[in-house]
């Protein structure tokens, strides 16, 4: 597969796998290589099985390239759309985690400000990330698949709809929205984050990265409200902070199918079917609690 991969790509071609040094990276769905060409620190993506499916390779390189001119995302030295296969200039840095995140305040508002350059930087992705549409889409890739949903995850999305009729009130204007911040694709030099993995992003409300952050890093309320007050570049309202609170039960309803599919594949990054129940049962507790309620009076109230 590797060998395969590096003959498509012109920057490769013809380098022998020892003078690349290949060494694999993380990831949950593709197959990522840190590798070197002419003293170049390099990384090449090959798209993991099945992507195909709830992946439009076309959208991911277009946003790719934009979130690189912004200043966001790496250079992208080569994109393959009609599979997936790219090639990233390296960027150094150290590979952020929830518990990185958690011991540093600093690191959660360089998040919010890399989040905010994005939005703000006047870029047009493709695609409308929209969440109870793309609820629709993974659940007909599911039905394709021998996968039965947890008990209790249909009256989770009717619960959800109180989510879609508050946010809808005072619609954010959209923003071009990584829509996967996962700590994983945060990459931190001390002064700056670069985020990596553009392959779920699109336009939308820019809540959504917020929360969804907030969510992967494990923050607690004290500090996901210092990622928005970074990201924000003054003290929320209680309106900005219920929609982030709103939006992090909504990644967590959506990213439950996503493993769901990764699990219909065979996935053998990790326990997939582990991780959905337990996204699942998260949104279920913050949706049952004070909190929950609170951020839909404060959204609704706008």
């Amino acid at each position: 597969m590797l060998i395969a991969a590096i003959d498509r790509v012109p920057q490769l071609r013809g380098a022998s796998l020892d003078s690349l040094e290949p060494v694999r990276l993380g990831g949950l769905t593709n197959v990522v290589y840190h590798v070197k060409k002419a003293g170049e620190d390099l990384v090449l993506r090959i798209p993991g099985k099945g992507t195909e499916a709830y992946i439009d390779r076309k959208v991911e390189a277009h946003n790719a390239a934009a979130a690189a001119r912004a200043g966001v995302g790496a250079p992208v030295l080569f994109a393959d759309d009609s599979d997936g296969l790219m090639l990233f200039r390296h960027v150094a840095g150290r590979t952020m985690s929830p518990a990185l995140f958690q011991a540093d305040d600093a690191a959660v508002e360089r998040a919010g400000l890399a989040l905010a350059r994005m939005h703000r930087s006047g870029e047009a992705f493709r695609f409308r990330f929209e969440l109870f549409a793309m609820i629709d889409d993974y659940l007909k890739v599911l039905a394709k698949l021998p996968i039965t949903l947890p008990e209790g995850y249909a009256q989770l999305i009717a619960d959800a709809e109180v989510i879609r009729d508050a946010m809808a009130l005072d619609p954010e204007p959209l923003a071009p929205c990584h829509c996967d911040p996962l700590c994983e694709n945060f990459l931190d030099d001390g002064q700056a984050m670069t985020i990596v993995d553009w392959e779920y992003s699109g336009m939308n409300e820019p809540s959504w990265d917020v929360g969804d952050l907030a969510v992967e890093a494990g923050l607690d309320d004290d500090q996901a409200r210092l990622l928005l007050a970074a990201y924000l570049d003054r003290e929320p309202t209680a309106g900005e902070h219920g929609r982030m609170v709103l939006n992090k039960a909504s990644c967590d309803i959506i990213w439950t199918l996503w493993g769901l599919i990764q699990h219909g594949h065979d996935n053998p990054a990790e326990d997939f079917w582990a991780y959905s129940v337990n996204r699942m049962q998260r949104a279920q507790t913050l949706m049952a609690s004070p909190l929950f309620d609170e951020s839909l009076r404060a959204v609704r109230a706008g």
